[in-house]
């Protein structure tokens, strides 16, 4: 009975704990952000002037315009190359699938700013193509449009497969005993069952796209946008009013994307059930080859981008010298960063991904699987997944407003790099968080109530058994911030220490100042990194599963 007690009070004071930790870390920073705009820089209560301001501006108007125009095209062109390449992988006889599916992500493990300099030695001014005869205007639209393409690509993607994945076959071998053709069947049959999907992905690049400061800041030349404007108004002009009209508005999209999502989640019935049939595909060699053409183009675009990056990295000095060199990898500037900023980089994102992947199962675990404190458990839970709808440079600058304000008692962590690990902590909680809810509502209750009535203390059977059973949802979470926080820069850019600097930070500078070899370095040695985290969870993943087939069958 004591023991019993004593895990109730465990319970309610970490419920507690993390109802508080998400209070301070998503709410307060929020609310100082809705506050500020509303606010003069000196602290004066103005109403509404600093939208009034910011609406009567051409220029910030346009850049509106500019941003909704870009990223409705940007995730229209996503979702439908991320469709077909998806259905080719799940619908298609495709040859080597796996390999094809890992090619489709690569994009995911570079910095955004890595694109637009990869398009800088292509269709820049001095680039290949350009060099070839075909002058195309990069910097602008069409250089955003591309390198946001590339970004949003493999999130619509994983959205789209995991969609056409599930699927139940009697429709498909009912609709050919009727006679229709497959033109028919894609059209009756195939896109009503994926349109949620296919909403999803749209919403979700279109986000991605507007809320974007890495390709913009490269290659946007006189094309402004909100994601630039918010830079230049918080960093530039010190005009933080309007710095948090534009941070509220670029959530304006974000909130939409919620709010649907929430909306196809309840509207979107099951079509899998227990007495479902895998879907069986069916030779069709022109479907087949042309799909599989498809793909290849896919790819040659993919590794062309990626391969000029590595190109500009190793090459002395395009185009005037191309011999192989490695010294644009030992750039340490300190006014612009470099190699030491390679390297907080990855303490930064080893730190948030330790920290936040123990933070999000403990808190998933708290609301799954305790019983009782419901108002706790659903406040916990709603505040977990608001993040969801925060864009990164949101986050950024409603940490500035939150963690500067005078008598602020967490004001230290301003200037340090435990803010940048906070930001990274909100901005990829949400994802990893409704994983580690999906694992654990697949473990059997009666295992905590098996576990209480044998007096078994409550975090031995966390360690013991709740832990290693969802060992692979634990390893994908961990990975998931770590590659997230190794190549973002909307959430960090207005949180970096002079004296601490991180890679995606120092790409940009890196960027502005003209070294663009070293930028392109930089960007290579993130990709290296995270390919290498991802390999690397993938071999202990297949050694994992090996054992237990081996397990299993004796």
């Amino acid at each position: 009975m004591v023991r019993i007690k004593s895990a109730s009070r465990l319970q309610t004071g970490l419920l507690v704990f993390s109802l508080a930790f998400l209070f301070i870390i998503v709410v307060c920073p929020m609310f100082a952000l809705f506050s500020k705009a509303f606010h003069a820089n000196d602290g004066t209560f103005i109403g509404l002037a600093n939208f009034v301001e910011y609406f009567s501006s051409p220029h910030l108007v346009r850049s509106l315009k500019n941003s909704l125009v870009i990223s409705t095209a940007v995730a229209a062109v996503a979702t439908v190359l991320a469709f077909v390449y998806a259905y080719a992988l799940t619908r298609a006889l495709v040859p080597a699938k796996k390999l094809l599916r890992f090619t489709a992500v690569l994009p995911l493990f570079a910095p955004t700013m890595m694109y637009g300099i990869a398009l800088v030695y292509l269709i820049g001014n001095k680039g290949i193509i350009t060099m070839m005869g075909l002058k195309l205007p990069l910097y602008g639209p069409l250089g955003i449009f591309i390198s946001e393409v590339f970004y949003t690509f493999p999130q619509a993607f994983l959205i789209l497969s995991i969609t056409l994945a599930y699927c139940d076959n009697r429709l498909y071998e009912a609709a050919r005993v009727m006679g229709s053709s497959a033109w028919r069947i894609f059209r009756t049959v195939t896109l009503p069952g994926a349109k949620f999907g296919i909403v999803s992905a749209f919403l979700v690049a279109f986000t991605l796209c507007f809320t974007d400061f890495g390709a913009p800041k490269v290659v946007g030349g006189n094309y402004s946008v909100l994601a630039t404007d918010i830079y230049k108004q918080v960093v530039g002009q010190q005009n933080f009013g309007m710095g948090a009209v534009v941070g509220l508005l670029l959530m304006i999209p974000a909130l939409v994307m919620f709010a649907a999502d929430r909306f196809i989640s309840s509207a979107n019935e099951a079509t899998v059930s227990s007495r479902s049939v895998s879907y069986r595909i069916i030779e069709d060699k022109i479907r087949d080859r042309a799909l599989t053409a498809f793909c290849i183009v896919i790819n040659i675009f993919i590794f062309v981008l990626l391969g000029a990056g590595f190109f500009a990295a190793f090459i002395k000095a395009w185009p005037y010298n191309l011999s192989f060199t490695l010294e644009h990898f030992l750039v340490d500037s300190p006014a612009t960063g470099g190699l030491s900023s390679f390297g907080n980089s990855i303490i930064v994102s080893l730190i948030s991904a330790v920290i936040g992947t123990a933070f999000v199962f403990v808190n998933a675990w708290l609301i799954e699987k305790t019983r009782g404190y419901k108002l706790l458990r659903q406040a916990d839970y709603l505040l977990s997944i608001v993040p969801l709808a925060l864009p990164g440079l949101s986050i950024g600058i409603a940490f500035i407003f939150f963690f500067t304000a005078d008598g602020n008692p967490f004001g230290f962590l301003y200037g340090t790099m435990w803010i940048m690990v906070l930001a990274n902590m909100v901005h990829f909680y949400s994802v990893p968080f409704v994983t580690a809810t999906s694992a654990l509502k697949k473990l059997d209750r009666e295992i905590e109530a098996v576990s209480e009535s044998m007096s078994v203390p409550l975090w031995r059977t966390f360690c013991k058994v709740t832990l290693p059973m969802c060992s692979e949802a634990l390893c994908e979470t961990m990975v998931y911030i770590f590659v997230n926080s190794m190549v973002t820069i909307s959430a960090v850019v207005f949180l970096y220490p002079a004296d601490f600097k991180l890679a995606s930070v120092a790409i940009v500078n890196m960027e502005d100042a003209g070294d663009i070899a070293p930028a392109s370095a930089l960007s290579v040695l993130v990709v290296l990194v995270n390919v290498a985290a991802r390999l690397g969870y993938e071999f202990i993943s297949a050694r994992r599963k090996a054992k237990a087939r081996a397990v299993a069958e004796a």
